[in-house]
């Protein structure tokens, strides 16, 4: 696994958008690397040595901050903050993902630097938004998703809520959504010439992601509670089964044809309750003769017998075992950089093919060539250096 695969004819569909991103956790840095990743040239603002901050992740594993550069600036500084507007001046886009108002301390908030640049992209990412309640509370991603509805329909009958890892409110209702947001803005950008504010709000989007559920919810589709509906566990045939080596399958087979196809591949086509598919009352002992029959063979022998065909089935790997299955091997859809095995770019375009991203950097280390590509003379470098406002 050495690249993503596909002509490299160009950087990726943003080449040419300059982003700068103030470095922070997670949301934040999975913005900043999907645009990256998609052709931007984004250029990280690292706390000054010295400052601390992060998580205690080494460089080298730190894939959220790959494919960009890093300039160490401390922003408490005004010299060093004044270094940073003037990067703002030459700069399409914003990230940042402190609590409401300290930008705006640090004399980089909206006003500051869409005066600097009317048509700048300003990326604002929080938990609880830039307005509200709890604007100002401390939170984290199983709070986001708690308050959206969306922890309370995770889990399995009987059980407490699982969280799902941080996925729903960090990235897919966090970062991704900051990233989309982002994008609109600037395509808003191209045609009108007027910069703006994006407030992307964890809490908001970890809603946006429970749209269907909720449509299923209001049209009486979601009667049960946690774990007894079509989508959640509660079904027989859309279900994680354990094998005979204790490993699990996933079975989605929800159309009557797949179903039918499920059926047959276990030898229960033949047993007349499985006819009850959409009977939620007959799930529970359906489950358990399913759950038998999956436990006679090795995850390896189902997939031999199901893998591939009209069963919507999978193996459920392992994040060791998922960059090596034959399927992702093909596509490129893990690559590996300096032994650090991770998901490459995604979407995949026909005509701007992303790159390979580059490693991540130590922060701070493009400190001098950055700030020199971006407008500061040798002088203003080596003076911004002195007065301690870089590192």
């Amino acid at each position: 696994m050495t690249g993503i695969g596909g002509p490299k004819r160009h950087m990726g569909p943003l080449e040419g958008i300059r982003i700068v991103e103030i470095a922070g956790l997670a949301p934040g840095p999975f913005c900043g690397m999907m645009l990256a990743d998609n052709g931007a040239e984004v250029l990280r603002i690292d706390r000054a040595a010295g400052q601390g901050g992060g998580l205690p992740v080494p460089p080298e594993a730190d894939i959220l901050g790959r494919g960009r550069r890093s300039v160490a600036v401390d922003l408490k500084h005004p010299d060093g903050a004044a270094a940073v507007l003037r990067l703002i001046e030459r700069a399409d886009g914003l990230i940042e993902g402190f609590r409401p108002g300290v930008m705006e301390r640090l004399g980089l908030g909206p006003d500051a630097c869409l005066e600097r640049n009317p048509r700048l992209v300003y990326g604002r990412i929080t938990g609880w938004g830039q307005d509200g309640p709890l604007a100002q509370a401390a939170g984290h991603d199983i709070n986001y998703i708690a308050l959206s509805g969306a922890l309370h329909a995770i889990g399995r009958t009987g059980d407490k809520p699982v969280p799902p890892l941080n996925l729903v409110g960090d990235f897919g209702g966090g970062g991704m959504l900051l990233a989309f947001g982002m994008v609109a803005a600037l395509l808003s950008v191209a045609r009108t010439g007027q910069g703006q504010v994006v407030d992307a709000a964890m809490v908001d989007g970890a809603a946006v992601l429970m749209a269907m559920t909720y449509g299923l919810k209001a049209a009486g589709f979601w009667p049960a509670g946690r774990g007894g509906n079509l989508l959640d566990t509660g079904a027989h045939f859309y279900e994680v089964y354990e094998t005979k080596d204790g490993k699990f399958v996933a079975l989605g087979s929800i159309e009557p044809q797949f179903y039918a196809e499920l059926l047959k591949k276990t030898g229960l086509d033949t047993d007349p309750d499985f006819a009850a598919q959409m009977s939620p009352a007959a799930w529970p002992a359906l489950k358990e003769k399913l759950a038998a029959v999956i436990r006679t063979k090795t995850r390896d022998e189902w997939c031999n017998l199901m893998e591939g065909t009209d069963v919507c089935f999978a193996p459920v790997l392992s994040m060791e075992e998922a960059p090596e299955h034959p399927h992702n091997r093909a596509r490129g859809t893990f690559f590996e950089s300096e032994s650090v095995i991770q998901p490459a770019p995604a979407p995949r375009f026909s005509e701007t093919a992303t790159e390979t991203p580059s490693p991540p950097a130590m922060p701070g280390a493009d400190t001098d060539a950055a700030l020199t590509d971006w407008g500061f003379a040798e002088a203003e470098i080596a003076a911004l250096r002195k007065a301690d406002a870089i590192s």
